[in-house]
């Protein structure tokens, strides 16, 4: 049973087993066609916005709060013993609902997220509900407020689900590094979500929530959303407050934002944007109204994206890129390509350089971050005869092995010797990095690359090699350096699983110009045939 609000759209109809290399749902669909605005040809009709959905069924007493709050809790009763997305499930959920349904009744106002069940990354602090960052540190750790985020999505009547699995502190690629349980992907469960917000992406792609917060240090929401076939949306740097969101990389965190459509991530964004004075680095910029680019497919031309300029960066896929990766996205650029817009190859020289910097850049902050979970200042303390026994039991109890190993190389590249050679020599690179995005931009609307150099792997593959799973970070990291938005979305399937894995494609677009990408990803999405990217259904569940 997935969520009542929006039919399960069947991939049933595709040939899998007779799939080689990738192929777009286009061409799965009609192997000697390229993709088309033909929407009557499609294997499924175009994904729907569930937030839209909620709204017009709860305005027009077609369903109430209680009622859909009821079957996504009876979706996670089902589904969470396979999946382990979540961390804690709120035990509010209902009274929220009835308050949503008792205002209804009696006609008042409400929110246009009311009745939206939103699931909450765990480094996103949660007024009395548990908010651990996965880490064994601040095990029940229940914060007395909540994040800017979260204050906003309560403000507008979407109601907190529960607080998703993640890797400890944001580090890692995969949710394998939660101090927890390591989460499963909806297509396959023997393969990661995903990480470090994989929680978030895979509780979205099996319907345990109809959107979700993540947070983006390198490409934490980016990686996840392809890997599970859902939409991830990382704004510009200072678009969303970080206030309340658990610090790893002060210049590179951001918070983000999952959905099954472009629609409903541009929503749930445009939700949490704007100025917060509690957050200096918050932008006072306006935010635009991104529901204006949500148009049904009646009112597309021909062309809709006729004139706009993409370049398709040629560094992302060389060497170390999956050939069906590499293919999708060829036939993702084909299909922009007849949507009307001006597909070219362009060069970022400093690319390769960005995945070295950043993991400099990274560590050293969190490092420096994460100094003050000591045991007497914040986190669990293990009680010892001397002060530094107390700090060194309290830090090596409660961290993980992946955060240890993180904070040795910030504090290395911070040390007085080493400091010019590493981290001065990363922010040098930093500059680089923007200057070449910068003049890539200038002569193109977006850009465009895949979101990860394959699709997701088996869990425990890549856990005992590091920078095996540091190299796939490289599609995203030089997005977070450089402080732009950028939007993951699916864009065809590969081999593997039961049923295919899903494949997605990066856009990136110049600062706050969030409603460019917005608008190009939802033209995409609506008109690639056959765009229901649903998970098969899970061992033992209706």
């Amino acid at each position: 049973m997935l969520s009542t609000l929006q039919p399960p759209r069947s991939l049933t109809l595709l040939p899998f087993r007779r799939l080689h290399g990738s192929k777009t749902i286009a061409s799965l669909a009609s192997a000697s066609s390229s993709p088309t605005l033909d929407a009557a040809a499609s294997v499924s009709p175009p994904p729907q916005s569930q937030i839209l959905a909620t709204r017009r069924s709860l305005l027009s007493g077609e369903t109430t709060a209680s009622e859909i709050a009821k079957s996504h809790l009876s979706r996670i009763r089902l589904t969470e013993p396979h999946l382990k997305c979540f961390l804690h499930v709120s035990e509010t959920v209902l009274k929220e609902a009835q308050e949503i349904d008792r205002r209804i009744s009696k006609g008042e106002e409400v929110g246009p997220l009311a009745g939206v069940m939103i699931g909450v990354k765990d480094n996103i602090c949660t007024e009395g509900m548990p908010s651990t960052a996965a880490s064994r540190i601040l095990e029940h750790y229940r914060p007395p407020f909540d994040a800017t985020a979260v204050k906003r999505i309560k403000e507008m009547g979407g109601i907190v689900v529960g607080k998703t699995n993640m890797d400890e502190f944001g580090m890692g690629s995969t949710t394998e590094a939660s101090a927890f349980q390591v989460t499963a992907n909806p297509w396959d469960l023997t393969r990661v979500p995903g990480g470090s917000s994989g929680g978030s992406a895979a509780a979205v792609a099996a319907r345990q929530c109809m959107v979700s917060l993540g947070s983006d240090t390198g490409g934490s929401v980016r990686q996840p959303a392809s890997f599970c076939g859902v939409v991830g949306l990382k704004p510009t740097y200072g678009r969303v407050s970080r206030f309340g969101l658990m610090a790893y990389a002060s210049s590179l965190d951001v918070i983000g934002c999952f959905g099954s459509t472009v629609a409903d991530a541009g929503m749930l964004l445009h939700a949490v944007s704007g100025y917060d004075r509690f957050d200096s680095t918050s932008s006072k910029q306006d935010v635009p109204e991104f529901e204006s680019q949500f148009l049904s497919m009646d009112s597309f031309e021909s062309k809709p994206l006729k004139g706009v300029k993409v370049g398709l960066i040629r560094e992302t896929l060389e060497e170390g890129v999956d050939s069906g990766v590499r293919s999708a996205t060829q036939e993702a650029a084909s299909h922009l390509e007849a949507l009307g817009c001006v597909v070219t190859e362009v060069s970022l020289p400093s690319f390769s350089l960005g995945l070295p910097a950043y993991y400099v850049i990274a560590s050293s902050e969190s490092s420096s971050n994460l100094s003050r979970y000591d045991g007497v200042r914040y986190g669990n303390q293990v009680m010892a005869d001397e002060l530094n026994k107390l700090y060194e039991c309290s830090r090596g109890q409660g961290f993980g092995g992946e955060v240890k190993m993180r904070i040795l190389m910030g504090t290395y590249a911070l040390s007085a010797g080493y400091y010019d050679a590493y981290y001065k020599r990363a922010q040098q690179v930093r500059t680089l990095i923007r200057k070449d995005f910068k003049a890539a931009l200038d002569q193109n609307d977006i850009l465009i690359s895949p979101a990860a150099p394959s699709a997701a792997y088996k869990i425990g593959e890549k856990k005992d090699d590091p920078l095996a799973m540091y190299a796939g970070d490289i599609m995203t990291v030089n997005v977070n350096l450089a402080g732009l938005p950028a939007i993951v979305l699916p864009c065809g399937l590969v081999e593997g699983g039961p049923s295919g894995l899903p494949v997605g494609l990066q856009m990136v677009g110049a600062a706050f110009d969030e409603e460019k990408l917005l608008k190009v990803g939802h033209i995409f999405e609506q008109t690639l045939k056959g765009s229901g990217f649903v998970p098969p259904a899970l061992p033992n569940v209706a």
